[in-house]
């Protein structure tokens, strides 16, 4: 398992503009390497290792690439083929992938070092900085948030000048699966101890103890980012108060990113802490985004790096974390099975076979929760009741002709926005419900 440690990073100003250099002469070499991959037919295109044995005769030709480090740039020319797996591998799962794109200039804005060209000093006589040493490219202070690991213990490390000016380097190390707190065995696993979460639209996450925590309030970052980006549209593009107002935007647009990602931290950390079993949707978001009327919202809640973390975690901690389809999750009661089509807006599930009410997001979770204890072998979720249970031994011989309820919504309507949508029991659901059965009494009676 690999654990990053992301420390913000100080050069001086000729350190810093050599690494921007060195970042630029990368680019050029990924460009090259991408020219000659593609140039070959496709059965016959050259591996990682035979693009390593070329760098020689490239830095003969074009003797700019020898100005960086050979380890580096060897990494940077096998970035090239882990993408081009990757992008073979999204096509074999049915998505659009096409060929690897040139990256212009300033696109680039890292270098990595693998196991060898960097070296970590810890003693620099000043509390809570260290020095990182990159070959070619000089010492650079770091700013030591916690203890940092040994350089032996480094398998990789990465220089990073974000788009607002700031530098960053990433110290990548490997802890073993043997280090790692064991995960409790499934038969043992208590059911107090388990837990589903749905991700919604009103709320960021609804659990199966019927927790709700609400979506982040971004306006006023958002506000703030749309100002910004104004005064960045009338400066003349290139110039000088260009690129400082262009800085501002970034800093804008990198205070929304922290907000939500420490957001997403605390809370996965809670979860995995909390519980020994988190039962999640395992979400496909990027068709969502496509499609949805909610993708903005969406967009900010960051479903897919919420997962990844909630994953991570669960290693780190020795939790349970299992994804599971998503699929029919909202429709199925969480007490019978049955399966209930509802629109968006309405927030309250309500079983017909079984009379069983609760909020809609909660019988989700419940679902959740129960679909990944099985999926892992713990057994049966504990949430139906027994008096669920003697329904369905009583009405057995007649489950196949329950039919989920109809509802007095009209076919094909149109969803709502969330800023719209209301909690059920409220005033404004039970004013709706009340006007749309008495508009259907009149028309009934008219006719």
């Amino acid at each position: 398992m690999d654990i990053t440690l992301r420390c913000r990073a100080y050069p001086d100003e000729e350190t810093a503009s050599e690494a921007w250099r060195h970042i630029e002469i990368h680019r050029q070499i990924r460009n090259h390497a991408i020219r000659d991959y593609y140039s070959h037919d496709y059965g016959n295109r050259p591996t990682a290792y035979d693009q390593h044995r070329k760098l020689t005769d490239w830095k003969q030709r074009w003797p700019l690439f020898s100005d960086v480090s050979a380890h580096a740039a060897q990494q940077t020319v096998s970035e090239i083929h882990k993408n081009v797996e990757t992008q073979k591998g999204r096509r074999e799962n049915g998505h659009k992938a096409g060929r690897l794109k040139w990256q212009g200039s300033g696109e680039r804005r890292s270098v990595a070092y693998q196991s060898e060209g960097f070296n970590v000093n810890h003693t620099t006589g000043q509390d809570g900085y260290a020095t990182v040493r990159l070959s070619k490219i000089g010492h650079i202070p770091i700013r030591a948030h916690r203890e940092l690991p040994a350089t032996e213990q480094i398998k990789r490390v990465v220089l990073k000048k974000e788009r607002t000016g700031d530098w960053f380097v990433s110290l990548v190390t490997e802890q073993a699966d043997d280090d790692l707190p064991e995960k409790p065995s499934p038969d043992t696993l208590d059911p107090a101890d388990c837990v589903g979460v749905d991700l919604g639209i009103l709320s960021y996450i609804h659990t199966s103890d019927d927790t709700a925590v609400d979506m982040l309030d971004l306006s006023d970052e958002y506000d703030r980012y749309g100002r910004e980006q104004r005064k960045l549209d009338r400066k003349e593009h290139g110039s000088n108060n260009w690129e400082k107002q262009r800085q501002r935007v970034a800093t804008a647009k990198r205070q929304i990113k922290r907000k939500v990602l420490d957001y997403q931290h605390k809370l996965t950390t809670w979860l995995v802490q909390e519980y020994d079993l988190v039962a999640v949707e395992d979400l496909d978001v990027k068709p969502m985004l496509e499609t949805s009327q909610n993708a903005k919202n969406k967009q900010d809640a960051a479903w897919s790096r919420f997962l990844d973390l909630l994953e991570y975690k669960g290693d780190l901690y020795g939790t349970h974390v299992v994804r599971v389809e998503p699929a029919g999750t909202t429709k199925e009661c969480s007490e019978c099975g049955v399966e209930t089509s509802k629109p968006l807006w309405i927030r309250e599930h309500s079983c017909p076979a079984c009379g069983h009410t609760e909020d809609r997001d909660l019988n989700a979770a419940k679902n959740i929760l129960s679909r990944g204890r099985k999926q892992i072998g713990a057994g049966r979720s504990e949430s139906t009741s027994p008096e669920t249970e003697d329904f369905w031994c009583e009405n057995e011989s007649q489950s196949d002709s329950l039919t989920p309820v109809q509802t007095a919504l009209p076919t094909g309507t149109i969803s709502v926005p969330a800023k719209r949508v209301v909690e059920a029991g409220s005033p404004e659901v039970v004013r709706k419900t009340e006007s749309s059965v008495m508009t259907r009494d009149e028309a009934s009676r008219t006719t």
